[in-house]
């Protein structure tokens, strides 16, 4: 039974996805370990090392094994750790050939391959849904590449920016992480199959060769050398999911406060009761965000115990290979949840550009109050242009006027800007400069990165 929200039945499906569930299920756990047995049958058996019959017949029972939970958790805890439990029972159906099983491996050349196969179904699904959000802010980034909205920087209305360059901001990491998704797997989908201490001595001169052999059936690289203690490569993959719940939940995170009564520019999708109170009828909360937020700070907490269990001792950790039993599911299970939750939004969201014209108004120009210092620049230098300025946008502030009055009024500024040439400066959609490029080129990227193809 699930003890944790990704693996229940009512929160599991909002905190991950079924899919990701189903990948690092307990029974998927197993069953990629039974797998690697079968897969470890049919390369000895090819190579010479058992009996073709014997590798027959361990590979024809691991095709359609079921393992006897009960039995295995009573052999697991006595043990420590469930291979050899389930190696008995496959030795069990296996009959006269049961012998053959396992031979020459050892518990956690089992245990991390099994993994290692989880590992490349939760990257498959990720980059899928990965796919899927870059995909759809592309299409946010064009529709709304010229929308003109307060840019904010401190929580205060700063410069005027695009919907679309804020779209194609949230956008440009996430093609940096496809490439470092894809990059990561020749690192982390290897073989592990090296014997008690990385020798591989109980297969003599035909180690190699059976090495090689089980690779192949399971479409894994073999690495020069065993990674019983070096955990670099799955330690890379967690570090590259909490980049990518990292991104996710910057999309999220702006998401809140544009949705804020006050800002009200962009909503997660509607559906009748959709973050609903149970006391305040009108609320409409974003409850998909404040989910993909809970997600990234669980994932990005996690992300160092996977990186603690590379100082494991010696030849067999005593204790931080355990800790990625727990911890690496939980990040797969967390970020394949918030990505989701994150393309949801995106595909649905609701962009009310009145609004964020409005808010543009908010401040009575005060906004563009830069581009006025800028054109003063010339004559006045800089600073002097931008204490004039700030003069100004003080005595709007405190009499209660726009900045267009008191610039038209001021014969400081008035000797260097006409009256038209004011309200132009004043106009947020004169003083977007290179947004439109900038989320251009940022699709650019985009579409190249999906348009290539992962080894």
């Amino acid at each position: 039974m699930a003890t944790v929200p990704p693996g229940f039945g009512v929160f599991g499906d909002i905190f991950s996805t079924p899919e990701m569930r189903a990948a690092f299920s307990e029974e998927a756990w197993f069953a990629r370990m039974v797998e690697v047995e079968g897969a470890l049958a049919r390369a000895e058996g090819a190579v010479g090392v058992v009996p073709q019959e014997a590798a027959a017949a361990i590979s024809d029972v691991c095709s359609s094994f079921q393992p006897d939970m009960a039995v295995l958790k009573t052999g697991t805890e006595r043990v420590g750790y469930p291979v050899l439990p389930l190696v008995r029972q496959i030795a069990a159906a296996s009959g006269s050939s049961g012998g053959y099983v396992h031979w020459g491996a050892t518990t956690q050349d089992i245990m991390d391959t099994g993994l290692v196969l989880q590992v490349r179904a939760g990257l498959d699904l990720i980059e899928a849904d990965l796919t899927r959000l870059m995909k759809a802010l592309i299409g946010a980034a064009r529709t709304y590449r010229d929308a003109p909205m307060v840019g904010r920087t401190h929580l205060q209305h700063a410069l005027p920016i695009t919907f679309g360059l804020k779209c194609a901001g949230w956008l440009a990491p996430l093609t940096r992480t496809l490439e470092r998704l894809r990059d990561c797997r020749a690192r982390v989908l290897h073989l592990q199959f090296v014997g008690a201490v990385g020798t591989l001595a109980s297969l003599g001169k035909k180690g190699p060769a059976v090495r090689e052999a089980l690779g192949a059936e399971l479409d894994l690289h073999v690495p020069a050398i065993g990674w019983h203690t070096a955990r670099d490569g799955l330690g890379e993959a967690a570090c590259v999911l909490g980049l990518l719940t990292g991104a996710v939940g910057k999309i999220a995170t702006d998401i809140v406060f544009l949705m804020q009564s006050e800002v009200g520019e962009v909503f997660e999708p509607y559906a009748p009761g959709r973050g609903g109170s149970s006391t305040m009828p009108q609320k409409r909360n974003p409850v998909a965000s404040e989910y993909i937020i809970g997600a990234q700070r669980n994932v990005q907490a996690l992300v160092p115990v996977m990186l603690g269990a590379g100082a494991a001792d010696h030849e067999r950790g005593t204790g931080p290979w355990h800790a990625e039993w727990t911890a690496l599911p939980q990040i797969f299970l967390l970020s394949a949840g918030a990505l989701a939750r994150t393309a949801e939004i995106v595909e649905g969201m609701e962009v009310d550009t009145d609004r964020m014209a409005s808010n543009l108004d908010m401040s009575r120009g005060l906004i563009m109050a830069e581009p006025v210092m800028m054109a003063l620049a010339d004559a006045l230098g800089r600073q002097e242009a931008h204490d004039v300025v700030e003069e100004h946008c003080r005595a709007a502030i405190e009499g209660d006027k726009s900045l267009g009055e008191v610039l038209k009024a001021s014969g400081a500024i008035t000797a260097h800007l006409d009256a038209g040439e004011i309200d132009a400066l004043l106009d947020p959609q004169n003083y977007t400069g290179s947004a439109g490029a900038f989320t251009d080129g940022a699709i650019e990227d985009a579409e190249k990165m999906l348009g290539d193809k992962h080894t």
